[in-house]
């Protein structure tokens, strides 16, 4: 009997140990790796904010505010992009979780008219080769310079004016469904400044 309570016991102590060590060594990971990943997420905007606004001399990332609606689960991004106080383009981030494979967000830069002036992916989860084409040229030009008051973002399939993706109507869907929102949102809040949540 006594060599069994030994076993259990170094049995519990060993597992005690590992586990005191894996989680030291999870929280000095994440400790070390939190900056890196903050950085590297920041890069990531600051990109998609060159590549969809004009030029501004303005800190988008500074003067964003963000704004909850019941539409999407987290919340929608406004980037303003200003030359010297005056408003010349808005970045707005929306999302879809009606993509193939879930979330599809993007960023939409948007000219003070509302056309639409590039956009970005900024997360998908769909099929290489298919779904992954919301992030080539050739589909991303059919928005820029449309007006989403003119001009229909459904699928032609819907009735829309949107060239869907070959075997990704369903992305496309959804893309197109979060470029709307994006919009949407635009318009409602066409004066808004900065406010805190």
């Amino acid at each position: 009997m006594g060599k069994k309570a030994s076993t259990f016991t170094n049995m519990t102590l060993t597992l005690f140990v590992i586990t005191v060590v894996a989680g030291i060594s999870l929280g000095y990971i994440n400790q070390v790796t939190e900056g890196p990943i903050a950085q590297a997420k920041l890069q990531r905007t600051t990109n998609a904010l060159n590549d969809v606004l004009p030029e501004f001399n303005n800190s988008p990332i500074d003067d964003m505010w963000k704004l909850k609606t019941e539409v999407v689960k987290d919340s929608i991004e406004i980037y303003p992009g200003m030359i010297d106080g005056e408003r010349i383009g808005s970045a707005i981030v929306a999302s879809s979780e009606k993509g193939y494979n879930g979330l599809i967000k993007i960023m939409v830069g948007f000219k003070p008219d509302g056309s639409i002036i590039n956009i970005r992916v900024l997360e998908q989860k769909e099929t290489p080769g298919l779904g992954t084409k919301i992030k080539n040229e050739k589909f991303i030009s059919q928005y820029r310079d449309k007006n989403p008051a003119t001009f229909n973002l459904k699928v032609k399939k819907d009735k829309g004016e949107v060239d869907a993706i070959t075997g990704a109507t369903i992305t496309t869907r959804a893309y197109s469904e979060a470029v709307q929102l994006a919009y949407d949102i635009l318009m409602e809040n066409k004066t808004q400044e900065k406010t805190n949540e």
